[in-house]
């Protein structure tokens, strides 16, 4: 079969290269959410296996079916953003937001009008809201540090050194996990509670449909999955020269959407790292690229199964080291925040975004993230006029560059 023969290094080591990445840059994360919504390890797994088996799957299928290297993984972005809503929100009502999320994809999907998204809520505001929702974990990372300096501080000295080090082989989480780790044996501080070594066992949650859940959750989670990894995710590819399906992988991204919140996942996206890895030069041939995909998917169907044990972790380890973990799992998001927020256009409008999601508040029921996006809308419409008008004029095709 050509498939077999399409197979070489290149491809192989690039699939090695994000599947190490998807790891250690998102576990690390998903514990620390996981742990900052206190979900116990059965909901925690759950959420975990089907978020990683649903992305894997959907990445080999469309690999197979379009033979280009199209990873689905889940929104990092999203879950950042769904651990700042544990007090605000139950569990149940964002799973609710989250299949509602899912359905949306698919319907903006179908009618083709996600990068209008784009240009009725413009990034810089989104990204100034996004970045003051996510702050607190910097902060508290920071905090971390001063008070267990051998802990959280020998966790954050690692990933400097990775950062440093600037090489896709020592990936600078996966640096300050494994030297963080050893910190937290060295120095005793493991909880006496037993890792419980089981396969997952799906979890069918609760749910719950609210109006300030939707415009708190859903809303977000939409503009986040469709906004910063389809567009960026598939923008990229078509840079690289593939004729892209959008729609279709659209449609399979809300599908997986649905999915995942059925059984306590979010939504899901075209992976944005995924992609700059697997559809780069560096992957080998362009036609032989998706082979990479192919690699880094499967072996993601092997952290799925292990998603008990993973989770199980979060009782045994010390809050200082999952905060590190967690500062430094966003810092990326939140220099990409920051540098869309501030770096064009409604830049004033951007600030005042991320002063007011930066707040902790609830109005009408609905978080200070919603009134962010108002607030910066606002204050653009006075300050920016001309600004945002144009960017209300643009093309979807605009929007999406």
């Amino acid at each position: 079969m050509s498939i077999f023969r399409d197979f070489n290094a290149a491809a192989f080591w690039a699939g090695i290269t994000a599947f190490v990445w998807y790891s250690f840059g998102g576990v690390p994360l998903h514990i620390a959410v996981s742990s900052e919504l206190g979900l116990s390890t059965a909901a925690s797994s759950s959420w975990m296996f089907i978020v990683w088996m649903t992305g894997a799957v959907a990445s080999i299928a469309l690999s197979l079916h379009y033979l280009q290297p199209i990873p689905i993984t889940w929104t990092i972005p999203g879950l950042i953003y769904l651990g700042t809503l544990g007090s605000h929100y139950s569990f149940a009502e964002m799973i609710g937001a989250n299949l509602i999320a899912g359905i949306l994809i698919i319907v903006l999907g179908v009618l083709g009008i996600g990068a209008r998204i784009m240009a009725w809520l413009p990034l810089p505001i989104l990204m100034g809201m996004f970045a003051g929702s996510i702050f607190g974990y910097m902060t508290r990372m920071v905090s971390a540090t001063v008070t267990d300096t051998v802990i959280a501080g020998s966790t954050v000295l690692a990933f400097l050194i990775g950062r440093a080090i600037n090489s896709q082989k020592v990936p600078s989480l996966g640096l300050a996990m494994v030297v963080g780790g050893i910190a937290v044996a060295m120095t005793d501080r493991i909880v006496d509670v037993p890792v419980i070594w089981a396969l997952p066992a799906i979890a069918v949650p609760d749910m719950e449909f609210t109006v300030s859940a939707f415009v708190g959750v859903t809303l977000p989670m939409v503009v986040l999955a469709m906004g910063l990894g389809n567009v960026q995710g598939l923008g990229f590819m078509m840079a690289q020269g593939y004729r892209v399906a959008v729609t279709p992988i659209t449609i399979i991204v809300g599908m997986s959407s649905v999915v995942n919140a059925l059984f306590g996942g979010h939504a899901a996206i075209v992976a944005r790292t995924g992609v700059a890895i697997l559809a780069a030069t560096e992957a080998g041939p362009k036609e032989t690229r998706y082979w990479g995909n192919l690699i880094a998917a499967a072996l993601t169907v092997l952290l799925a199964f292990a998603a008990v044990p993973v989770m199980s972790l979060v009782s045994i380890l010390p809050k200082a080291y999952i905060f590190a973990l967690a500062g430094l799992a966003i810092l990326s998001a939140l220099q990409t925040a920051f540098e869309k927020a501030f770096s064009d256009k409604l830049k004033f409008g951007a600030l005042i975004a991320f002063g007011v999601a930066a707040t902790p508040f609830v109005v009408a029921g609905i978080t200070s993230a919603f009134w962010a996006v108002l607030a910066g809308l606002g204050a653009s419409l006075f300050v920016e006029r001309k600004e945002l008008l144009a960017c209300w004029r643009q093309s979807p095709d605009e929007v999406s560059r």
